[in-house]
């Protein structure tokens, strides 16, 4: 590819300038924002409801410990996903496309990760309310381990053992 990014790029498998594969990329990732969005976006409006239930004047410190940082979690994720669109908003037309894809892209795994956290402790506050049992961590550990298989072991396998050097 030359320095200007014009030439057509034969070394990726594709034939597509930076710009192109900046767009494709883009496409790509705000694909997959959209769903992580969804989801974030009606669990953390779950959450918010919660303060006003009769119930909560009745949890334990605790429980209402772990739901305000369930709640503050939520939030940092509902902005983290939502960021690459300010950010694409913000700078468009501006030629920096491939730089806001790896932006973009970063926030949407610090979402993902906040995601990760805010719903492992709205699991454990839920179980915890809703069973007082001492196996409650246990579940909870065991659906965290299943979600990092999911979310992260899986697709690293995958990319290991299917790209091409």
């Amino acid at each position: 590819m030359s320095a200007t990014g014009n030439a057509a790029d034969t070394n990726n498998g594709r034939n597509e300038t930076e710009e192109e594969r900046a767009d494709r990329k883009w496409a790509e990732l705000i694909q997959e924002v959209r769903v992580a969005q969804t989801g974030v976006q009606i669990l953390f409006g779950f959450l918010l409801t919660v303060v006003f239930t009769p119930k909560y004047a009745h949890l334990a410190d605790v429980d209402k410990s772990i739901y305000i940082v369930t709640v503050v979690l939520g939030a940092c994720a509902t902005g983290a996903l939502i960021g690459p669109v300010s950010l694409h908003r913000l700078v468009a037309g501006r030629r920096v496309k491939p730089q806001t894809v790896e932006w973009a892209s970063r926030m949407t795994f610090v979402g993902l990760m906040l995601l990760l956290a805010t719903m492992t402790a709205a699991l454990l506050l839920i179980l915890r309310v809703a069973t007082h049992n001492a196996y409650v961590p246990w579940l909870v550990t065991g659906v965290v381990l299943w979600y990092l298989v999911c979310w992260f072991v899986v697709p690293l396998v995958v990319r290991r053992r299917h790209t091409t050097s």
